[in-house]
């Protein structure tokens, strides 16, 4: 066990050092501000203060943890070896930078509730955040700097034996239609079919029939595949289905036609099934309550798990209505259009309240890779070289990859052609 001596513990100080030393590093973690309490303890222990009491492991503390509610920080990041660090120390530190303060800024997503720019759907963006302004996005900082603590620690307390963690794959499917064709309805088959002809897409429109009669499989009914991928593991998928209202922004098959609900059952016989909240459940609780509870009916068991529709994050209302359904599982946090760490870490955290300053039970499984944030890459060669990079920096880690295909990935469509052995190359690394 570790032991943290600190002039103050905070709500703030507990939830970063338990992230940092509990969940990355696998040790448990206690706090005492009685300096005698300190000194008699035998094991790891470290001070995190303004000034060390004598020679002990010391990390000079920033206010960040000590504070409460938002101000603005001024943050001047800086080369530290292979990566960077932020909220610099002193030279009796024993770290040159304030590991804890600064991944509470990341954790937290402090810079998320400043005032930014937003993309058209009201999303944070890649581009307005300090890890992508100082080129760090690509790294899991956070679980990269409590290695770093752990270097320091081994070297004060060489007979003191760390537990190991291993690498994981939790694959997410997100399937916000799960047939391109079928289970349309007469009318918006009727209105497909006179798109086609309008816009000249006569292909589509021979594919359209060819499925609807029966000759062929429905393009994005991509499920047999993604089963049997599944069947090959030891560890299950999350997969997310659609059950909102038809809108503008969501064009799932209805839950009143028997064969969608048959396939969601299906799929959850093999692999553990959550929740795509509808865009409109994101800012309406009621309607968010009605697609839990449809869900639950449909699996005959409880919600595990919700990911917002086009990635979208209202913070912080959007967790607390997770939290006051009793939702306890998020993967939203991520960007739609970069490979990287939106919270600085791979590793699954708690969601920390900045407005009530407390520790919710709500758990944050931010996801790395977005299948169309490979798009950008234009050969096979180049999507797979810019994959296995970040899936190496989370190996070096041992951290958890969480990586979202969607269900028509795995088409036969040119736009995603070669995803499937992507998803391949994804899945091998976990045996």
């Amino acid at each position: 066990m570790l032991l943290v001596y600190t002039h103050k513990i905070t709500p703030r100080l507990k939830y970063t050092f338990k992230h940092i030393c509990k969940r990355i590093l696998g040790l448990e973690v206690k706090f005492t501000s009685k300096v005698e309490d300190f000194i008699a303890h035998s094991s790891l222990k470290m001070s995190y203060t303004k000034k060390p009491l004598s020679s002990e492991l010391y990390v000079r503390s920033n206010e960040l943890l000590f504070e409460q509610g938002l101000s603005d920080i001024d943050i001047s990041v800086q080369q530290w070896n292979d990566t960077k660090g932020f909220f610099p120390t002193s030279e009796r530190s024993d770290l040159p930078f304030d590991i804890f303060a600064a991944s509470f800024y990341l954790l937290s997503r402090y810079e998320e509730y400043l005032p930014h720019v937003k993309d058209d759907y009201g999303r944070f963006m890649a581009k307005e955040s300090l890890a992508f302004k100082h080129r760090f996005l690509n790294q899991p900082i956070v679980d990269i700097w409590a290695y770093k603590l752990q270097n320091v620690l081994k070297k004060r307390f060489p007979d003191f034996v760390f537990s190991e963690r291993s690498y994981k794959v939790q694959p997410v499917i997100d399937v916000p239609m799960a047939y391109y064709f079928r289970k349309k309805g007469l009318l918006r088959t009727i209105g497909g079919t006179f798109s086609d002809i309008g816009r000249l897409r006569l292909r589509q429109l021979y594919q359209r029939y060819s499925v609807l009669m029966g000759f062929k499989r429905d393009p994005y009914d991509t499920f047999k595949w993604i089963i049997t991928k599944q069947k090959l593991c030891d560890f299950k998928f999350m997969v997310f289905f659609l059950i909102g209202d038809y809108s503008t922004y969501d064009k799932n098959i209805s839950t009143n036609k028997k064969e969608f609900v048959s396939l969601i059952k299906s799929v959850a016989d093999y692999s553990d099934v959550g929740l795509k909240a509808s865009y409109f459940a994101l800012e309406d609780i009621s309607v968010l309550k009605k697609e839990k509870l449809k869900m639950e009916t449909i699996i005959n068991s409880e919600l595990k798990a919700v990911r917002h529709s086009f990635s979208k994050l209202n913070l912080p209302k959007s967790y607390r209505n997770l939290i006051e359904l009793e939702i306890n599982q998020d993967f939203s946090m991520g960007y739609v259009d970069t490979l990287g760490f939106r919270a600085g870490t791979c590793t699954p955290f708690q969601w920390y309240d900045l407005d009530y300053e407390v520790q919710t039970p709500l758990k944050i499984n931010p996801y790395h890779c977005l299948d169309f944030a490979l798009l950008k890459y234009d050969s096979q060669l180049d999507k797979s070289e810019h994959l296995q990079k970040l899936i190496n920096h989370i190996k070096a880690v041992n951290g958890t990859f969480v990586p979202i295909f969607h269900n028509y990935t795995f088409a036969d469509i040119e736009r995603w052609k070669g995803y499937r052995a992507l998803f391949n190359l994804i899945i091998e690394t976990a045996e």
